[in-house]
């Protein structure tokens, strides 16, 4: 009920805006490759049309796939506005804050990453980082005997509980 309350609230907003087509897309945030109706809006839009969005996460999920979106845009002559952040890259303003607010979030995503990379060093070092457990090669004295009593990989896969590409690749080593 929430998200189509929320869907209706979006739509109103791009009408009070002045929208006059709307690409009405509803997709979980997990599945990045259902956008449709993203796809259809990116090959609608000509030269001088302004594609409007509410919020910026309503348009990209990150930042590589918001400068894919908005070089898409510039190559057909058209323009990106972003209600929520006021943004209209049909402007030279609009266009330094949305590369400005893109260059911060990959510089925020490289600072945790390094953080990361240090916590895991620091954890490593003394002794409390292992790493992800070995799944099907720590099972490979189990395959391997399966396989001398004449199993098959697909049966042996079974038995043991990992894929079969996994059996190939202990049984090859």
């Amino acid at each position: 009920m929430d998200q189509t309350a929320g869907l209706e609230a979006q739509e109103r907003e791009l009408r009070d805006a002045g929208c006059d087509k709307l690409f009405v897309e509803q997709v979980s945030s997990v599945d990045v490759r259902a956008r449709d109706r993203l796809a259809e809006a990116l090959d609608y839009v000509r030269d001088g049309d302004t594609l409007v969005v509410t919020k910026l996460d309503r348009l990209a999920r990150s930042v590589a796939h918001l400068l894919e979106v908005l070089e898409a845009l510039t190559a057909k002559g058209a323009s990106l506005r972003i209600l929520s952040m006021g943004i209209d890259t049909g402007t030279a303003t609009g266009k330094l804050m949305l590369t400005l607010l893109g260059g911060v979030a990959e510089f925020e995503r490289s600072i945790m990453l390094e953080r990361q990379r240090e916590g895991i060093a620091k954890a490593k070092a003394a002794g409390k980082y292992k790493g992800r457990k070995p799944t099907a090669m720590a099972k490979g004295d189990d395959v391997l005997a399966l396989k001398a009593k004449g199993m098959k990989p697909n049966d042996i896969a079974k038995e043991v509980g990992i894929g079969r590409a996994s059996v190939y690749r202990i049984l090859a080593s």
